[in-house]
């Protein structure tokens, strides 16, 4: 299962659109998911159009229109891994020991919220990914998201991709 993670599009207050490389990845993976602060109805209505399947839940700027067609934590079983998404862990700080207290029983959990990509993995198994912003890179050099492949029940192939600055325009 070819999978695309985002987090933190802002739409359309950080950019008018997704870039066309991220498009061009959600249009040829199996499964997208999305851990919040999407801002703006429309975005969803177009992933859910364009995925194979999409998984997202609401974040922090995330209105009612949006909270009533999204749950503060998605869970879906992928390629055999047990996944959560969520928009907020917290701080980074202690972050491992508190998702992984949090999610007993989940192999995977995407979140959002910091714009910041985080990879790391809690003690127990337990795999924390951030995607990043593909729309706003607040204090980080690039605007990102991932890509992964799950199967087997293991995650491999795990990418940050950078975007470059103009593709929000």
């Amino acid at each position: 299962m070819r999978i695309v993670l985002m987090a933190d599009t802002h739409l359309p207050k950080r950019a008018r659109d997704l870039p066309g490389a991220l498009w061009s990845a959600v249009d040829a993976a199996d499964v997208v998911v999305h851990a919040g602060d999407w801002v703006d109805v429309p975005l969803l209505d177009a992933l859910e159009a364009r995925a194979a399947r999409l998984i997202g839940c609401f974040g922090n700027n995330d209105g009612p229109a949006l909270r009533e067609r999204l749950p503060e934590v998605a869970r879906a079983e992928i390629g055999g891994l047990r996944m959560a998404v969520v928009h907020e862990t917290g701080p980074a700080s202690g972050r491992e020991q508190r998702c992984a207290e949090r999610f007993p029983g989940t192999d995977l959990l995407i979140f959002g919220h910091s714009h910041i990509p985080w990879d790391s993995t809690a003690p127990g198994g337990l795999r924390l990914l951030n995607p990043g912003s593909p729309t706003d890179r607040r204090r980080q050099p690039f605007c990102t998201y991932l890509t992964a492949t799950a199967a087997g029940g293991a995650l491999t192939d795990v990418a940050l991709h950078r975007l470059p600055l103009r593709a929000l325009t």
